[in-house]
């Protein structure tokens, strides 16, 4: 029988699907009807996933109806939940990179469909999407932490673009110092994101990997985060604050950092693939200005080049009404064919290894290179092993992680306190 809790969250899910139906638009064609839940209306995903999607159906001979949804990854992963505690006829959904996890139970595994193509995929994001040998989503459009630089300003102080943290804390203080007395009060030496928020979490994900720190919760369950190499990462993370960058990062994310890198404020900016295209973009006062390069390396043989994988996948769900049509329309979405469009048009990184190799593809942008070795190495969230309970994990790191960073604790005791915390969730890794 279900109870009055659960009858009340069917009741708001129905609620508000209702409302995504009605924002929503229709492909018209014969044919079954396939609901997809791409993204938030106005943006150039959605409206290429709306574009190849009525491609689709114009060749499939079906219906499509899109449902928009909020643009912040974790109320569209809330609304998502209550879906799929109302059962609700939703056929596709596009997932970020931390959700299968988080709704494992309620989706299709795609890899009885997909065998065959496996190969042609990044095979970190193949690792992500799957849990259990079950490939739970499609890798659609990729996204990597990635450090973004002022070639002009490098160069006019003889600078070389730096490989560790060390570098660039050395060039960000340097170059703060001779700009601000060239007449440029404003300028800072690095932006990053501090919010508390996902994004906070994904640039300490950098730090810690960056450190050989290890991924906070290792594959067996066990919390790990706790350990002289993150102490030293996040002291790092800290002394910045105030010094190469302003303490207004604390209160930022990737759209403000991305102002003040691009009204010339700030030497660094450590973001996504996205900036490359509108730092390079005609009317842009940065372009011919940047460079891109890795995620820095911390100290020793343990450091490495490690950005976060972000991006964007597709999932089926468990409770819609075409199954089969649904697997259909993922396969043509993350088509070579589709996948290039989504590029060409809207600067949307493949998930396909062989685009990055592909001459209409380098003909549009030569830097692509850069951006393959960056997801190669790239460093995954610890979504897979925590499952449902990615979301509180991420939200006791980037709340400690802030309250350091605002001077409220010291390093040291800030992983003591989430390690404590984390082992507390999952009964000392043995229950994720």
């Amino acid at each position: 029988m279900k109870t009055k809790a659960n009858h009340a969250v069917a009741i708001c899910a129905a609620m508000v699907l209702g409302v995504a139906f009605a924002s929503g638009r229709v492909a018209h064609a014969a044919g079954v009807t396939v609901s997809i839940a791409c993204g938030s209306e106005g943006g150039t995903s959605y409206d290429l996933c709306v574009k190849a999607s009525n491609q689709w159906a114009q060749k499939a001979g079906n219906q499509v109806r899109f449902i928009t949804t909020p643009a912040s990854s974790s109320e569209r992963l809330a609304l998502y939940q209550q879906w799929m505690a109302a059962q609700a006829d939703i056929d596709v959904l596009m997932t970020d990179v931390f959700y299968p996890g988080v709704l494992e139970k309620g989706l299709v595994d795609l890899r009885p469909h997909f065998k065959e193509e496996e190969s042609a995929f990044f095979p970190a994001y193949l690792k992500i999407d799957m849990l259990d040998g079950k490939l739970l989503a499609m890798p659609w459009f990729a996204a990597v932490g990635v450090m973004y630089y002022r070639k002009d300003l490098l160069q006019k102080y003889h600078l070389e673009p730096p490989q560790t943290w060390a570098e660039l804390e050395k060039d960000a203080e340097s170059v703060q110092t001779e700009e601000r007395a060239a007449g440029n009060p404003n300028f800072w030496g690095y932006m990053w994101q501090g919010k508390a928020y996902e994004g906070l979490t994904c640039n300490a994900v950098e730090w810690l990997a960056s450190y050989g720190a290890g991924s906070i919760v290792a594959l067996d369950g066990k919390v790990t985060v706790d350990n002289p190499r993150a102490v030293a990462a996040l002291t790092m993370a800290k002394s910045w604050v105030g010094k190469i960058s302003p303490r207004g990062v604390l209160s930022s994310e990737e759209p403000q950092t991305l102002q003040v890198f691009y009204a010339g404020n700030a030497l660094f900016l450590r973001s996504w693939p996205y900036v490359w295209s509108v730092a390079q973009a005609p009317d842009s006062p940065l372009a011919g200005k940047v460079g891109i390069i890795p995620i820095p390396k911390g100290p020793g043989t343990d450091g490495a080049h490690a950005g976060t994988i972000g991006g964007w996948s597709l999932a089926v769900s468990k409770y819609g009404k075409h199954r089969e049509a649904a697997i259909d329309l993922v396969k043509y979405l993350t088509s070579s064919e589709v996948q290039r469009m989504r590029f060409l048009e809207g600067a949307l990184m493949p998930t396909r290894m062989a685009l990055y190799e592909d001459p209409s593809v380098l003909a549009k942008e030569p830097a692509m290179k850069i951006f393959y070795d960056a997801i190669l190495s790239a460093s995954p969230r610890p979504s897979a092993q925590t499952g449902a309970k990615y979301n509180r994990v991420s939200s006791v790191l980037y709340t400690g992680l802030h309250q350091m960073l605002l001077g409220e604790s010291g390093p040291q005791a800030t992983v003591a306190s989430i390690a404590a915390k984390l082992d507390e969730l999952s009964d000392k890794g043995k229950d994720w």
